[in-house]
């Protein structure tokens, strides 16, 4: 029989999960929304019905494998969730335990980028390629880093927390606690703080004044800014230019063959590929420069399913 992996994204507002084929093609894929199920143990316990439930349709072709899960602040070391800001539930939850006491399984756990990364790697644009990055671009910034083919976990499984690097001095509060972390100018929710200082600092007509800041997402500055909005243009120039600088820096650390691009702010296509490409180019080292590829992501559909379903084949069932 052939072999078949779930792979789980779990977010803040929506978890979704699928099944996915060691050659990358997903049989189907459902979601819920997270909130529903306020006590975690409830909603291991609804995710876990739902998969079974799910997998009927499939057991006479298809043997279940493992189940892959890529979560926020998600500890491959560990097994669990720690500390995830995003999510409701306390701050250690031993997932891998619970999920694998339930479907009598293998599972994995790793975080959203990591998941993310290895997506790319097994079925995207980074196949064959042995050192490369991811970046998320959502809520906030995630960072998957592969080094001679294999996912970097770091000591205790938090590498890659690019988001937090501190890049202005007593800058804009993080999430994290601190001041100044790169996601709180470069993500999703980063972008839409440096539309308000812009809209307050200038007096140009914008159709971004029109809208409530709650109401303000990476998909309506994309129009704005594709309509010709001098102040949403301005905003992917400035957010660009932080990242590029970025991850030049980054990329004097670990020399990767290419950096992609992914999540809801990636989706603005060449508003930010192209600033981060022009700034990170000008600050690489000498050595790097003309080197270096820096592209979107190309599994923008289901990449955190696939990437999670990626984790079970990686690690040899």
């Amino acid at each position: 029989m052939q072999k078949l992996a779930v792979g789980i994204d779990i977010g803040g507002t929506n978890t979704v999960y699928g099944f996915v084929t060691e050659t990358g093609l997903c049989l189907s894929h459902s979601s819920f929304y997270t909130p529903n199920y306020p006590i975690f143990e409830n909603f291991v316990r609804e995710l876990s019905l739902q998969i079974r439930l799910n997998f009927k349709a499939f057991e006479d072709e298809y043997e279940l494998i493992g189940v892959g899960v890529g979560a926020p602040n998600a500890n491959y070391l560990s097994g669990c969730i720690e500390h995830a800001v995003n999510l409701s539930w306390d701050k250690h939850l031993p997932l891998v335990k619970l999920l694998g006491d339930h479907l009598a399984l293998p599972v994995h756990l790793t975080n959203d980028a990591n998941a993310a990364a290895l997506g790319e790697m097994f079925y995207g644009s980074a196949k064959g390629m042995s050192n490369f990055m991811l970046v998320t671009l959502g809520t906030g910034l995630g960072c998957g880093i592969v080094l001679d083919g294999k996912i970097f976990n770091g000591h205790e499984g938090y590498a890659g927390e690019m988001g937090h690097i501190i890049i202005r001095d007593q800058g804009r509060s993080c999430s994290c606690g601190r001041k100044g972390c790169l996601e709180t100018y470069v993500s999703a929710t980063g972008i839409k703080r440096t539309v308000s200082k812009f809209l307050a600092k200038y007096d140009e007509q914008s159709v971004l004044r029109d809208i409530p800041f709650n109401k303000i997402s990476a998909k309506k500055l994309a129009v704005a800014a594709y309509g010709g909005d001098k102040v949403a243009i301005e905003a992917f120039e400035y957010t660009g230019r932080l990242l590029g600088r970025t991850l030049a820096n980054v990329a004097a650390m670990n020399n990767p063959e290419a950096i992609f691009l992914s999540g809801g702010l990636a989706k603005a296509g060449d508003l930010i590929l192209k600033p981060t490409q022009y700034h990170m180019e000008e600050n690489l080292l000498s050595v790097l420069k003309g080197k270096m590829k820096l592209e979107l992501s190309s599994l923008e559909t289901n990449a955190g399913v696939m990437g999670s379903a990626a984790l079970v084949f990686a690690n040899g069932y």
